[in-house]
């Protein structure tokens, strides 16, 4: 067996962080899902950029599109659906097997709300009403604006994949925003199993400090900051408060880490999934780390639930001059800027595809 099965096997959901109508369109996106495990997908405004800039899959969609006056933002959204409500019904089956733990497809509001709650819930509660899939995840930024928005989708029974987290503290918010919307649909009396999980990014950390550290410490940061996430997560786990949210029939959020793809060459390409291997979680990851993944047929030792040596490692990073909380802080702010930019850049190929197409 490959590694992406045996990951499956021990309860990790391995997820594509990729979308395109050509990987739809060939069959590529089935055979992951047949033969690599593949529960699960994600997307973000860069990944739709390359895919509308680098295809003519879109030409058609979008001539249609600028036949009923649209354009823009409004235009993007309704490609984007279609590519999202494909992926959707191709896991729909692992969705309905495994009770909605798994088999979601993810698709977020626009970046440019990142710091305005009553937008970003009023575009997540658009979104999520015009996909009409049960499996869409809804992708909101986990940044302090957004806490209240993801409270809200979550007890309006939005599914939310919560985004740009960095660190503990981060994760903590937003664990904690999404049990309050749990806890308010059991206080109404609604079912209290409303799907989510929490996107923690991995590689970014690394790429950081890689030349601020010794090389001792070089491709160890993100794995300990993960590491530190993993254990206050099952921690929560046992916490009374979840225990008696889980007795009404609610579920745990579960960890998702993102971006870990490896940036640094001289790394091996499985690095951070090999090392971020847990049950109850969720790898996301583009298309070179999977096929590479698929190469592999072991894996190595499951992430420790206590957190291992992380604060060791932690305190080796502080004694470099590294200070994690104000690096999680810049990383986040960071991130949204960048997830801005990729809208700009996909806002702009829209207009420009359109202008051809015209």
């Amino acid at each position: 067996m490959n590694a992406t099965g045996l990951l499956h096997d021990l309860g990790q959901s391995l997820w594509l962080d990729n979308i395109t109508r050509d990987l739809l369109d060939s069959g590529t996106l089935k055979r992951y899902i047949d033969e690599l495990s593949v529960t699960g997908l994600t997307s973000n405004p860069t990944i739709f950029e390359n895919a509308i800039k680098n295809s003519s899959a879109y030409d058609a969609a979008i001539r249609a599109g600028l036949a009923k006056g649209k354009s823009g933002e409004e235009l993007f959204f309704d490609v984007a659906l279609d590519d999202i409500t494909r992926a959707a019904d191709l896991f729909r089956p692992i969705w309905d097997r495994t009770n909605a733990v798994d088999g979601w497809v993810s698709l977020e509001v626009s970046p440019l709300l990142a710091y305005d709650t009553k937008k970003t819930l009023a575009a997540a509660t658009e979104l999520f009403d015009r996909a009409k899939r049960p499996n869409v995840f809804i992708k909101i930024p986990g940044t302090t604006e957004g806490l209240p928005a993801i409270e809200e989708a979550i007890f309006a029974g939005i599914p939310v994949n919560v985004t740009l987290l960095f660190s503990r503290e981060h994760y903590l918010a937003t664990a904690d925003a999404y049990l309050r919307g749990i806890e308010r649909r059991i206080e109404a009396g609604l079912n209290p199993y409303v799907g989510s999980v929490a996107s923690v990014f991995i590689s970014r950390w690394d790429a950081a400090v890689a030349d601020k550290v010794p090389a001792a410490l070089k491709n160890r940061l993100g794995i300990a900051m993960a590491e530190r996430i993993y254990a206050a997560a099952r921690g929560l786990l046992a916490s009374p408060r979840r225990q008696r949210a889980y007795n009404f029939g609610a579920r745990p959020g579960r960890l998702l880490w993102a971006s870990t793809g490896t940036k640094d060459p001289q790394a091996s390409e499985v690095l951070y999934v090999k090392a971020l291997a847990a049950p109850l979680t969720v790898n996301t990851m583009p298309e070179k780390t999977l096929n590479a993944l698929a190469a592999h047929t072991e894996l190595g030792q499951l992430m420790a639930t206590d957190g291992g040596d992380c604060e060791r490692v932690l305190g080796e990073f502080a004694n470099a001059g590294v200070d994690v909380d104000a690096l999680a802080a810049r990383l986040q702010d960071e991130a949204a800027k960048l997830f801005v930019k990729s809208w700009n850049e996909l806002m702009a190929v829209i207009a420009s595809k359109s202008a051809a197409l015209k």
